[in-house]
């Protein structure tokens, strides 16, 4: 089971994500979070991956998709502490060359 959560600090929205982002979650992911950056206003992403044990293609196009909102509104985005398994299939993906991660959240936040 899938578990989003969200919140802002300053001008950046921090989404927590536990369980898996595929198929099936991965519209949930989109919407939660498109909404999220609408609120809040903010202009940067940071998502906390620590908590995802499993990514699909369908999960890589939901980031990919929220990391073309935030950068057409000039923010950034990086992804935080992703496990090993989902790590290594971001870095296939080649995600990796437009997104940073960061080891925790205070340095994420820090670079943004």
């Amino acid at each position: 089971m899938m578990h989003i959560e969200t919140r802002t600090e300053k001008d950046t929205l921090i989404v927590t994500v536990k369980g898996e982002l595929d198929l099936v979650i991965a519209e949930k992911f989109k919407i939660t979070v498109e909404e999220a950056l609408e609120r809040s206003r903010a202009k940067n992403l940071v998502l906390d991956l620590e908590g995802v044990s499993f990514i699909d293609s369908s999960g890589l196009g939901a980031i990919l998709g929220r990391y073309k909102t935030v950068t057409g509104q000039h923010g950034s985005m990086s992804i935080v502490n992703p496990q090993a398994p989902v790590k290594k299939i971001l870095e296939l993906s080649g995600i990796l060359r437009i997104l940073t991660i960061h080891q925790d959240m205070t340095s994420a936040l820090a670079a943004m």
